[in-house]
């Protein structure tokens, strides 16, 4: 029997609901080494336990001299300090040492000297430009001082990220788990793609789509050959799949057609969270619960399936991890005029561009349909277009969500 069919809710109620059920099942935390953090969740702050930089040291190839201004002999130079183990040297007033960049500066250094210039002659080390005191030294301390905060629970680790913990001597890092994701496509049409098709059949392109795009995220997901909208079939892998996986994202099967069985095989065995969203394209998005598993339903058209996972799918998997820093996005200059004749919040397929004045502008895709995947393989945002009917005139300003993965 068919389950009752609902009223959309608006696309801000579906976001609410999506992120509050996530959030209740935000998960555990776990230590990883730095070479396996990259687009990881903080899971708990970082502090300083030291400085940064830990000692005094040069920020350029030259001379550490003491004695300024310049002394009209110039300096003795009396020895070398290259970066490494620090040789305890002291100068006197007069006195240098040749040093490297990065190596502790001795005692009495005031300054260093760059080679460029820098001329010796006869055991003295003479120049034209004097440096100021102070210059091209690196002062312990003057990045980071021990107790200060280095990195926030909630932040994604990018390169540089990473590479201040390094610099901190962490060798690991308390990150969010990654959820484990389990992917199913539907449909007694579909067949994988190198298989000849007969009439009426379609090769399957949602699962390799959805695979790429948790890939892009920095998940490994499992994709399940494509089931037949069998209900007996379809209910054993979904019971199979949520009591291993953290999420079960699914494609097709979603809407009230006579083989969409998704939403009462969940108010059968699990629970529904929404089902039936105001936007456009697809709709007939829902979330729910199985097991220890949620479950992500995307419609069935390749286009569908890509806005819902931007706009709901990747909100979820950062709500899951913790992630408090929000995805990249832009703002940009409609490049043509847009009208709208409907109530749904709208995400359109865009490119963005720059004009001769470096304003940023973006071509509203006029190919619409959810079907159309060739279109929506040359778009790279999505533009963001609010419920209710509307006029929106070339130069509109309009917000724009990138189709490529924002894990930085």
């Amino acid at each position: 029997m068919k389950p009752p069919f609902p009223a959309p809710i608006d696309f801000a109620q579906a976001l609410a609901i999506l992120l509050r059920v996530a959030e209740e099942r935000r998960l555990a935390a776990e230590r990883v080494p730095l070479q396996r953090a990259f687009g990881r969740v903080m899971a708990a702050d970082l502090v300083a336990g030291s400085s940064l930089p830990a000692f005094d040291n040069a920020a350029m190839d030259g001379f550490a001299v003491c004695g300024l201004p310049v002394p009209a002999q110039g300096w003795a130079l009396v020895g070398e300090q290259f970066a490494g183990a620090d040789r305890g040297l002291r100068l006197q007033p007069g006195q240098c040492v040749r040093i490297t960049t990065g190596a502790p500066v001795p005692m009495g250094t005031e300054a260093v000297l760059i080679k460029e210039n820098a001329r010796e002659q006869d055991g003295r080390v003479l120049t034209d430009a004097g440096p100021s005191p102070g210059a091209n030294i690196r002062r312990a301390g003057e990045d980071l001082r021990p107790g200060q905060r280095v990195l926030s629970a909630g932040q994604v680790l990018t390169p540089a990220r990473i590479g201040l913990a390094a610099a901190l001597g962490e060798a690991e890092l308390e990150v969010a788990r990654r959820p484990t994701v389990a992917i199913f496509t539907t449909g007694d049409e579909l067949r994988p793609p190198g298989q000849a098709l007969a009439p009426g059949e379609l090769h399957d392109s949602n699962r390799p789509l959805l695979q790429a795009l948790l890939q892009a995220e920095g998940l490994e997901p499992v994709a399940w050959p494509s089931l037949p909208d069998e209900p007996a079939v379809l209910a054993a892998a979904l019971a199979d799949a949520a009591a291993a996986f953290d999420l079960v994202v699914t494609c097709g099967g979603v809407s009230a057609g006579e083989k969409d069985h998704l939403p009462a095989l969940l108010l059968e065995h699990g629970r529904m969270h929404f089902w039936k969203v105001r936007m456009k394209p697809g709709m007939p998005v829902l979330l729910g619960g199985w097991n220890r598993a949620l479950v992500l339903g995307l419609p069935g058209n390749p286009v569908s399936v890509l806005a819902t996972f931007i706009t709901l799918g990747r909100p979820l998997l950062d709500a899951l991890q913790g992630r408090a820093e929000p995805r990249p996005a832009w703002t940009a200059l409609l490049a043509a005029p847009v009208s709208k004749r409907h109530g749904r919040r709208e995400f359109l397929r865009g490119r963005l561009r720059t004009d001769g004045r470096g304003r940023l502008l973006v071509e509203p895709d006029p190919v619409t349909g959810s079907h159309r995947l060739a279109a929506a393989a040359h778009a790279d945002v999505l533009i963001d277009l609010p419920e209710g009917e509307g006029e929106f005139p070339e130069g509109a300003s309009v917000p724009c969500l990138p189709c490529a993965p924002g894990r930085g």
